[in-house]
């Protein structure tokens, strides 16, 4: 008898699975024992976790993960911030890793190869958006890459705090061979989260950008608009950030918390890309808008903002929303990242000391985005 254990509940006692060859009517469950980090409640912290992946299929690739971005929204979600956290929960969709092993259909990619994942591991593929390339919007079944569910609809989704991960090979990305792989994790979502809408609403040379807030997606809108040649001016609450927002490409640096700070720059702006997740009055950066100004919220208040009509109407301004992008737009962000030597600013810790980081990036005390190196997991 072969045994083997599959971990297909939300359950911390793994199902056991037991095929005995001499029933070749009953398919071998070949599953990956893999180590990670999990949390089983809202209040409990991450600790260590044994759980198992598929087997690859043929259009899957096995990725050892080598690092792995800590983004907020892994604090939310741990935390049931949001609300509608699967448990136990294993947090991480900024991924990068080394490919192990593919399947025998995949053409993209082979062992040795370096690859990442990003927010989600596959969606429908039959819905208008992924039709267009745009597998975020999925109007079926959107499979994010932790706190989700398989296509089945049944199977849970562990994202990166692990060993390794397997996915098809269109949901994984090619990383470029010039940057720093500590440092392009998380542009698996900071960076395309800034990335696309900065495209989407054409900014480039001779605009002027505002970016509120300097932290881990608000540094990241700073380099890329500083690179598209934009004029950017950082908008932010700390003083003590003014340094870091010239070094990291900004023209101008303004302190907000004084309202006549803001009064001069009424009407100037093109383009605002809002990074900040706290409550916060919208109607004063709408009104640093010029005519047909175009805000973008990146950044998820988990309070309604409210927003007058005539902040709007005023000047012909849009306000509008961006959630990450799909997977061609991610690998075109990827390779802008590498054509101009972009990545993020980070600071490199063990799995171990993921609670600290946890805290330390909800008082945002790091510059600008931790990331876990994942070799502290053996």
């Amino acid at each position: 008898m072969l045994a083997f254990q599959a971990n297909l509940s939300n359950e911390r006692t793994p199902i056991s699975f037991r095929y005995d060859p001499k029933f070749d009517h009953k398919p071998e469950i070949l599953m990956l024992p893999t180590r990670g980090y999990a949390t089983n409640a809202a209040t409990l912290p991450l600790e260590p976790f044994s759980f198992d992946r598929r087997e690859p299929r043929a259009h899957d690739v096995l990725i050892e993960i080598m690092y792995c971005g800590v983004c907020h929204s892994d604090i939310h979600s741990a935390r049931n911030e949001w609300g509608g956290t699967l448990y136990p929960l294993v947090p991480g969709h900024e991924i990068v890793g080394r490919v192990v092993r593919v399947g025998s259909e995949v053409t993209r990619f082979a062992a040795g190869d370096i690859a990442g994942v990003g927010c989600f591991v596959d969606s429908c593929r039959e819905c208008d958006s992924c039709r267009a390339g745009e597998e975020q919007y999925c109007k079926r079944h959107l499979v994010m890459t932790y706190n989700s569910f398989e296509n089945d609809r049944q199977t849970p989704t562990y994202g990166g705090y692990s060993s390794q991960i397997v996915v098809d090979e269109n949901y994984v990305l090619e990383i470029p061979d010039n940057l720093p792989l500590e440092g392009v994790a998380p542009l698996l979502c900071a960076g395309i989260t800034t990335y696309s809408p900065l495209r989407r609403f054409k900014v480039g040379p001779g605009q002027r950008v505002g970016v509120v807030g300097l932290g881990g997606l608000g540094h990241m809108a700073v380099k890329l608009a500083a690179a598209m040649g934009a004029h950017v001016t950082v908008l932010s609450t700390s003083i003590s950030k003014e340094a870091d927002a010239r070094r990291l490409g900004a023209h101008d640096f303004v302190v907000t918390r004084d309202p006549k700070n803001l009064a001069p720059l009424a009407g100037q702006f093109d383009f605002i890309i809002d990074t900040v997740s706290a409550p916060h009055d919208l109607n004063a950066e709408l009104g640093l808008l010029g005519r047909h100004g175009v805000m973008v919220l990146v950044g998820a208040s988990p309070e309604p903002a409210a927003v007058g009509a005539f902040s709007l109407i005023m000047n012909g301004r849009v306000l509008a929303g961006s959630l990450i992008g799909g997977i061609r737009e991610t690998q075109e962000m990827l390779n802008y990242c590498s054509e101009h030597g972009i990545t993020s600013d980070v600071e490199v810790i063990p799995i171990q000391d993921i609670e600290s980081a946890y805290d330390r990036t909800v008082k945002g005390d790091v510059r600008y985005r931790f990331v876990i190196d994942m070799k502290s997991l053996q």
